[in-house]
């Protein structure tokens, strides 16, 4: 895999079911890499589309 987009102890802090954590696989992870990695090429599109140099929360 290469770069990682995403912090995995953030997502442990934040993977929990009324304050109990939730064990996170491997491939969690990366699949989430993968989506982050996806959302951020679209909204490059987006912001070029609307003649912008920078990503705004709207691309999202």
């Amino acid at each position: 895999m290469g770069t990682n987009l995403v912090v995995r102890s953030q997502i442990k802090n934040h993977a929990k079911i009324d304050e109990k954590a939730l064990n996170i696989s491997n491939d969690f992870y990366e699949a989430l890499n993968k989506k982050v990695e996806e959302l951020i090429k679209e909204s490059c599109k987006r912001a070029k589309a609307n003649n912008r140099n920078t990503l705004m929360g709207r691309d999202v």
